[in-house]
């Protein structure tokens, strides 16, 4: 399988989410081989969209003459991109959404009605592509804060799409919490077998690599530095 990684994170490597999304991939490795490639947004030369609509009615072609060309042949050549990112202002960080808006090309001005909701039709074909999104964040728990960048993928990936929404991430980057981050991502490590063999990853599971790792009040009183 050919796996693309689309890292949103400034921190590029040393992203507390990359650790989440490093140990999800070698659950899936134990199960195939597969291809990994990665590519870090704030890296990469991507222009923000300008909203001419020139790529939608020229068969694809963006004006812009940048890094997208060449992520958007990657994307087409993929199976699973994987979307990992930490929540910023309760979405993606920005040099992620630039590259999420240049995506456009691959979509055409013509809609369609797909049950109540319009959609562009499509300009290639990539109906063979899954989507899994990894994202974590540094608040004690999950409630009121991915929301928004949930239902943003869904609507952008209505179909083939996998989420994963992981709180006190930063964790993941102290060597002292290994005690309470190593056996989660031992559990995220189960969830990428899972999701390589079947392409799915049970709810309970999913569950509970999205809980708290320790308990709400404590993580709150360390990050406020409140504790003895």
């Amino acid at each position: 399988m050919k796996i693309l990684v689309i890292n949103g994170s400034p921190k590029k490597e040393n992203s507390d989410t990359m650790h989440i999304t490093r140990a999800f991939l070698d659950g899936m490795n134990e199960v195939s081989e597969n291809e990994v490639h990665t590519i870090h947004a704030a890296c990469m030369h991507i222009e923000y969209c300008t909203g001419c609509f020139s790529c939608m009615r020229n068969g694809g072609n963006c004006m812009l003459d940048d890094d997208m060309r060449g992520i958007l042949e990657q994307i087409l050549e993929s199976d699973l991109l994987i979307w990992s990112f930490p929540l910023y202002c309760y979405g993606m960080p920005a040099p992620m959404k630039a590259l999420l808006d240049r995506t456009l090309p691959l979509s055409s001005m013509a809609m369609q009605k797909v049950g109540d909701r319009y959609e562009h039709v499509g300009q290639a074909d990539f109906s063979h592509l899954r989507y899994l999104m990894i994202c974590g964040c540094g608040f004690p728990n999950s409630k009121h804060n991915f929301e928004a960048a949930v239902a943003q993928f869904k609507l952008c990936f209505r179909d083939n799409h996998t989420i994963l929404t992981v709180p006190e991430s930063p964790m993941f980057s102290v060597p002292e919490a290994d005690v309470v981050t190593a056996p989660r991502l031992e559990l995220v490590r189960q969830a990428g077998k899972q999701y390589a063999a079947t392409g799915e990853i049970a709810p309970a599971l999913s569950s509970e690599i999205c809980s708290p790792m320790i308990p709400e009040e404590q993580y709150a009183a360390i990050v406020n530095g409140t504790t003895a």
